[in-house]
């Protein structure tokens, strides 16, 4: 065993990391979210999307038992905002993209765990006030500031987690209706374009990295029976750097979690990857 594993407390074995847009935290504890914690008991959760401040949430999901929690929130009130729970302490982070109208929206933060850094991330969405797709060019600013930030981590051969809802879906496979939504934000070409620079940059989308079908999806409209018929976009992602992908033993989807418009997302880590 590593010495990090053994500081950590953690047995040789393989570590859940998990991620979740919860779309509101106060209405997901509603919905059993904190049951399914204590239940799945991730080694690593985030979740994206939570709108709330802690002294907000109850407390059984604002401080579950046996877990680190750590939140980001935007300054705007029930808009946006990140949470991570960890099992055991680690180091955790607000990220900056050095720019108010990034940082404003509550939507970053890290936490380091041993070697491994772990992004998690509400990217924004495309769509403006009146649905039409005004808010691409923040988006793809976002994208790509958090990018550079990141590169000096693959420049230097570390293990990094980005995960998060992305809001994007990569290829024509992501999503139920390709050719429908073209002119879209969530799969503009503009957006697909931008996530292959992430490729490009070494970065690997750690489901696709296993498992090539189509019909696996991560977030459905709430319209009537869109669920039920899986019509759905993957948007949900965690990425691995080149340092962290040996260490991914499996990528999963879970679309039978309810309690948001998104199910979740999970990796197994061999828990060597902690140095």
């Amino acid at each position: 065993m590593s010495d990090c594993a053994s500081q950590c407390g953690m047995a040789s074995r393989d570590l859940s990391i998990f991620s979740w847009n919860i779309n509101g935290i106060r209405s997901a504890a509603k919905k059993g979210f904190g049951e399914w914690l204590a239940q799945e008991a991730p080694d690593v959760l985030g979740v994206q999307e939570v709108r709330a401040l802690k002294e907000q949430m109850p407390t059984e999901v604002a401080e579950p038992v046996g877990y680190t929690s750590h939140f980001v929130a935007a300054t705007r009130k029930g808009y946006s905002g990140v949470g991570l729970y960890s099992k055991k302490d680690a180091i955790f982070q607000e990220i900056s993209l050095g720019k108010d109208e990034f940082d404003d929206e509550g939507r970053l933060q890290s936490m380091k765990w041993g070697e491994l850094l772990i992004v998690n991330g509400y990217f924004p969405n495309g769509s403006g006030k009146n649905r039409d797709n005004g808010r691409v060019p923040y988006k793809l600013e976002f994208y790509d500031k958090l990018r550079e930030l990141l590169a000096p981590e693959i420049a230097n051969n570390r293990p990094v987690l980005v995960m998060g809802d992305w809001n994007t879906a990569h290829m024509p496979v992501d999503l139920a209706r390709p050719k429908q939504n073209r002119k879209t934000s969530g799969f503009l070409p503009e957006e697909c374009e931008s996530l292959d620079m992430w490729v490009q940059a070494g970065w690997v989308d750690t489901f696709r990295h296993f498992n090539k079908e189509e019909g696996n999806y991560t977030w459905w409209s709430q319209r009537f029976g869109v669920r039920e018929k899986n019509i759905g976009w993957r948007i949900d992602m965690i990425l691995a750097s080149p340092a962290a992908l040996p260490y991914v033993k499996s990528a999963q989807i879970h679309p039978q979690i309810m309690g948001s418009d998104h199910c979740p997302i999970s990796v197994q880590v061999d828990s060597s990857i902690l140095g």
